[in-house]
């Protein structure tokens, strides 16, 4: 069933939100002379621009600064009006958009989608995976409905769920006597060469702020954007990631670790649900599923939780 409004007022929404007809586009998916089209034809309904063009995209006139509010309540309104027509015999429909990291994948989009599949026949599922800052990037222009996402520390923003809590672990070669005990203080990171993420990272920042406040000078030797990189890295003595643990390299005689203590530093993982797309009983349903199956998952051991 089709939204109870005319879906050319649905791209004027998703315009105004990203300030852009090309990431309009790429977000809904359709050529870019399609939303080009679709706006002049609004605009000549109204008898007057929507848009003014800049150099770097667009932004709303005067008329369409006085429409946005409006119609962004009225498409709200349809959007749960049809819902409950789709819904009105209790069973769950339509499409819902699922964000997961890339570690998550093996373990848990394989049972998602066949407990949705089994449960719920008539809700379409569209899993895509992504780094975390790519997700919260997604959810922020509503081209998704929820993603499993990390934070630094142990908490959950507003609209969060936290699904696990782990400690952050030292990796490198398994003769480095640095990770022989098992645990090792941050202070004593010092002086080793330590192999991060790029900046601008929340990792990165994290522990420049730690430092700082310890009177620490780290050595970031080696930048590397994912967990993978930074293992091969540290394999080939290039230094120490900081990850979340080692749990899928127990079987790699290659790697040792060492949990940091004196502070501990904890990450989380988190469900974040998107404040651009309608929420129903499908992605209801969905997300209810995620928050009880993941933890489950990671408690029975069925899950690299260091691999997150």
């Amino acid at each position: 069933m089709q939204s109870l409004l005319d879906s050319k007022w649905m791209i004027f929404i998703k315009v105004a939100e990203l300030g852009s007809l090309t990431r309009t586009a790429a977000a809904l998916d359709v050529p870019q002379s399609l939303i080009s089209r679709q706006i002049n034809q609004l605009e000549l309904q109204c008898g007057a621009r929507l848009f003014r063009r800049t150099g770097r995209g667009v932004v709303l006139t005067d008329f369409g600064e006085q429409l946005f509010p409006r119609l962004q309540a009225l498409i709200a309104e349809a959007d749960s009006i049809t819902d409950a027509i789709r819904t009105s015999g209790g069973m769950p429909m339509g499409e819902v958009r699922v964000g997961m990291l890339p570690s998550t994948v093996p373990m848990l989009a394989r049972t998602l989608f066949a407990t949705v599949r089994e449960r719920f026949p008539r809700v379409k599922l569209h899993l895509s995976e992504g780094s975390s800052a790519q997700l919260e990037e997604q959810l922020r222009e509503g081209r998704m409905d929820m993603a499993l996402l990390l934070h630094e520390g142990p908490g959950a923003d507003l609209g969060e769920s936290v699904l696990a809590q782990i400690t952050l672990q030292l990796v490198g070669r398994h003769d480095a006597p640095a990770l022989h005990s098992g645990t090792i203080a941050f202070d004593a990171l010092q002086g080793l060469p330590l192999v991060v993420p790029s900046s601008p990272h929340p990792l990165r920042s994290r522990l420049n702020v730690l430092a700082e406040a310890r009177g620490l000078k780290l050595d970031f030797a080696v930048e590397a954007d994912s967990i993978r990189l930074q293992h091969e890295i540290a394999a080939a003595g290039g230094g120490f990631a900081i990850t979340s643990g080692l749990f899928e390299l127990r079987d790699d005689p290659r790697f040792a670790s060492a949990r940091i203590v004196e502070p501990e530093l904890w990450r989380s993982v988190v469900l974040s649900t998107t404040m651009r797309r309608p929420h129903t009983l499908a992605t209801r349903e969905v997300q209810r599923l995620i928050e009880q199956v993941l933890p489950t998952l990671m408690n029975t051991g069925a899950v690299s939780i260091a691999r997150i």
